[in-house]
């Protein structure tokens, strides 16, 4: 009974570990979101771009904290380039322009990272291994994995550290004012250009550490770019314009997953962890569409 219980709150953990990661990367969604109420579908391609940058930098000989930095200010000046170049000519455009031009953004970065830096596959060593770390209790051993945990507390870390920016401070009351109502904000004094240009070098960053994470795993690869359809029913679930959902949301998925995949999946066949996350999605989508922590959006038809 002991090992059972052990062995489901070894799931539960990994689940809740790997959740914290998918709340990291729909992180960048919602800064982009809450700020233009727009769904940036280039942010699995700056997840790709940014991380297959910091490798390639390694690859010439520049040390790790140089590199992070060198691609950090790079993130930043694709963020500020997006801004400029991208959508602040397509201002007052409607939401279905915003979204197709964030699709072809997301191919130009795609393009651009491997013209620059090839296509083969990579691995990233963060010095940490993916070994599990034994827990002992009651003589029985709860493995968690080494990089799991790492990951957890990074994207724990920066969730936080954004939200008290967001939440306590003049450009977080900017961004929020932003995000209820653009023009009333505008006609108060709050600058709106410098406003997105934050947001989206914030949402550059963040693509970087979340790359970092998720390629010292499955290494760097442009299956990473799936990371932004991984990312969507965390979304739905907590909410597109909330922060503290994209915790939730990540949370819940995470475990859900898991917990289907080891105790549900063997009566399917296995692999239900890849489709499970999307059907609980859809449930949300039925019966509460803007999600847990989403503001719900009336309309006038």
């Amino acid at each position: 009974m002991i090992s059972e219980l052990l062995f489901f709150m070894e799931v539960l953990v990994a689940g809740l570990l790997s959740g914290t990661m998918y709340s990291l990367v729909a992180l960048g969604f919602v800064l982009i979101y809450k700020a233009s109420s727009t769904f940036n579908f280039a942010q699995g391609a700056m997840v790709f771009f940014a991380v297959l940058s910091f490798v390639g930098l390694m690859e010439f000989g520049i040390p790790f904290f140089v590199a992070f930095i060198i691609t950090v200010v790079l993130m930043i000046g694709v963020g500020l380039a997006t801004e400029r170049l991208v959508l602040r000519p397509l201002m007052n455009q409607s939401e279905d322009t915003l979204l197709m031009a964030t699709i072809g953004l997301g191919f130009v970065l795609e393009g651009l990272a491997q013209a620059v830096w090839g296509v083969e596959v990579r691995r990233l060593d963060l010095g940490i291994k993916d070994s599990p770390i034994p827990w002992i209790a009651d003589n029985l051993q709860l493995f968690i994995s080494a990089l799991d945990v790492t990951a957890g507390l990074v994207a724990t870390a920066m969730i936080v550290g954004l939200t008290l920016l967001f939440k306590y401070t003049k450009i977080g009351l900017g961004l929020r004012s932003v995000a209820d109502d653009a023009g009333a904000a505008s006609s108060i004094g709050i600058p709106l250009k410098h406003i997105m240009l934050l947001v989206w070098s914030a949402a550059g960053v963040v693509a970087l550490v979340a790359g970092m994470m998720w390629g010292a795993r499955a290494g760097v690869q442009f299956a990473l770019i799936d990371l932004a359809l991984k990312a969507l029913p965390v979304l739905i679930i907590g909410g597109f314009s909330s922060i503290p959902g994209a915790i939730i949301g990540g949370l819940l998925i995470g475990a859900s997953e898991k917990i289907l995949e080891v105790y549900i999946g063997p009566y399917f066949g296995g692999g239900i962890e890849g489709w499970a996350p999307y059907v609980l999605a859809i449930f949300f989508l039925l019966y509460r569409p803007e999600g847990l922590f989403g503001e719900k959006i009336i309309r006038r038809v």
